[in-house]
Order: C-alpha cells, then sequence, then structure tokens
C-alpha cells in the first residue's frame, strides 16, 4: 500500500489574490479553479514538479478570517524544497517575496525563513 499526501489546505482572504501571490511571485503551477457555486472555489496550487499542493481555501466565517496568516502560531508551518536555492531565492526576492532573513546553513539544508502574502512562514530549503 502506498500513500502520500496530496494536499494541504491554506485558508486564504481572497481567492484571486492569493493565486496572483503563488503563481506569480513563489512561480507554482494553478493546478485546479473550479467553481463550486455559491462563492466557493476548488482553487489547487503545486510547486512545480510536486506531486502535493495547497487548497486555497477562502476563510468562512469570523473564525476562520481570524486565522488567515496565523495558520501555525507564528511558527514556520511550511517547507518548500528546491535544488538551486540561490535561483529560487533571488527569483522570490525580486518577485517581492519578504525574506525574514539572509540564507543560512544547517546540518540538513541552505534555508531562509520567508513569508506569504498573509504573514505565515515558510522554510525555503535546498536539502544537503
Amino acid at each position: 500500500m502506498t500513500q502520500r499526501l496530496a494536499l494541504t489546505a491554506l485558508v486564504v482572504r481572497d481567492y484571486d489574490e492569493a493565486i496572483g501571490f503563488y503563481v506569480n511571485q513563489l512561480g507554482f503551477e494553478l493546478s485546479s479553479d473550479d467553481d463550486m457555486g455559491g462563492g466557493k472555489r476548488w482553487v489547487v496550487v503545486t510547486p512545480r514538479g510536486s506531486q502535493s499542493g495547497l487548497l486555497l481555501a477562502k476563510a468562512a466565517g469570523e473564525v476562520q478570517a481570524a486565522r488567515v496568516g496565523d495558520q501555525t502560531g507564528g511558527r514556520v508551518g511550511f517547507f518548500l524544497h528546491t535544488d538551486d536555492f540561490a535561483a529560487d531565492h533571488a527569483r522570490m526576492t525580486a518577485a517581492g517575496v519578504r525574506f525574514l532573513e539572509a540564507p543560512r546553513q544547517e546540518p540538513y539544508a541552505t534555508v531562509a525563513v520567508f513569508e506569504d502574502l498573509y504573514g505565515n512562514r515558510w522554510d525555503l530549503l535546498q536539502p544537503k
């Protein structure tokens, strides 16, 4: 039996602004954008070459809206692997992605923390 993590839901304020960030600034692909009716959409963005992606879930109600940008309590909650850290870091920086630190070397990877458009923290990593 094989299992794999396919999608992770990310609560967003607006579908189109989230698509804009993940596609235009991070370089993800828009895998799905299907109208589900009632203002809901099935929106999936996927890092290039990846089998897993993010389901962009528009916040419904005050409780969910309060979680936008703080789904992991201020901790890094998302990890984007790359095989060319320098190129991706430069491209993302040029596209306006906000890095919270300079790239650093750790025993496991070259890494730098960045924020998405809502303030969720991510690691950009090139594993060793």
